[in-house]
């Protein structure tokens, strides 16, 4: 391994400041990505590390500004997804330096939505794949394990396409007691019962705009979160509906469901065919509709995978911890 220092002085370029304390995260995260050492005094930059590191390290910087400076408000989750998606099987790939900016074209898949976050950005090539999906087809089927971004990504569409006035409403709908909807003998008024189950609906709901602006919205019917059941004997028209969990939908509901799209709307379908919570003698309404369904090209089933899961560093680290601990475990018995 070759080592190098290397010094990159950003003093000519303009809007510096504008992006210093992420360009300091940025650093942070070539440290842990790229094995490097790397610090920032004034407008200069310092490299020390395997040359080939070093020098991508030079031009995600490079890129990094360029793209900041171009309207992108990026996290140091992206920045750490970013980074990790240039390199391969841990070894450092460079990056191109062709001019066209490998950054801009990953942040081009993009989500404007009204919150903090201003974007959405998608983490894994699954993910991008996914959104363009959910931009041609009129029904995307996103089947993967929990964690992969399928509600989340679909949640940031449909209010993409509500600012743009592309629909008239969302319709988010979930199956509401995974054994089939019977909600009869739990206590309290219809909505008490079903709300633990749309729960998470809300929170990625309130993720991505205001919560007074969603309370408004839904007040007004332009957002609606309900159970399954409540799609029965409706056509939607110009909607984006999501169907959550769907892997918990029987076949009778799922046909149901399937039947209600109407003119000017789109439908993503998600779940999750290893977590089915349906009786014995239940056929999924998912895993059905994979066999029933593959045949027609005017709509796109997206699979995801582990590789695909997004989840917050130190969880990523505690999930390392317990399987190392379970194979531990399984190794003295």
């Amino acid at each position: 391994m070759h080592t190098v220092r290397h010094e990159l002085d950003l003093g000519a370029e303009k809007n510096l400041s504008a992006v210093y304390g992420r360009l300091d995260t940025a650093l942070k995260a070539m440290e842990d990505v790229l094995g490097i050492k790397a610090s920032m005094r004034g407008s200069k930059v310092f490299l020390h590390g395997d040359s080939e590191a070093v020098s991508s390290a030079e031009k995600f910087i490079r890129e990094f500004y360029s793209a900041n400076t171009d309207g992108f408000n990026i996290s140091p989750e992206d920045i750490r997804y970013a980074l990790q998606n240039f390199t391969r099987a841990g070894r450092k790939k460079q990056f191109s330096g062709d001019g066209s900016s490998q950054l801009k074209e990953l942040f081009s898949y993009n989500i404007p939505v009204p919150s903090k976050k201003k974007f959405i950005v998608p983490r894994s090539e699954t993910q991008k794949k996914y959104i363009e999906a959910i931009k041609k087809y009129d029904m995307v089927i996103g089947i993967g394990p929990a964690g992969t971004g399928k509600t989340y990504l679909a949640m940031a569409m449909a209010i993409n396409a509500l600012l743009k006035k592309q629909v008239s409403r969302i319709i988010l709908a979930r199956p509401a007691v995974e054994a089939g909807e019977s909600l009869g003998f739990l206590p309290g008024t219809l909505y008490e019962k079903v709300n633990p189950y749309l729960r998470p609906l809300y929170d990625a709901l309130f993720d991505m705009m205001e919560a007074e602006k969603v309370n408004r919205l839904i007040d007004r019917g332009i957002i609606e979160i309900a159970p399954l059941a409540f799609m029965r004997g409706r056509t939607l028209n110009d909607s984006f509906i999501i169907l959550d969990e769907a892997q918990n939908t029987t076949s009778e509901q799922m046909k149901m469901y399937l039947t209600r799209l109407g003119f000017n709307s789109k439908t993503v379908i998600t779940g999750d065919t290893t977590q089915i919570d349906l009786p014995p003698g239940k056929t999924s309404g998912l895993k059905e509709i994979e066999q029933l369904l593959k045949g027609i090209k005017q709509l796109c089933f997206v699979y995801f995978s582990e590789k695909d899961v997004v989840r917050h560093k130190l969880v990523q680290e505690i999930i390392k911890a317990y399987e190392k601990f379970e194979k531990s475990r399984k190794n003295k018995q």
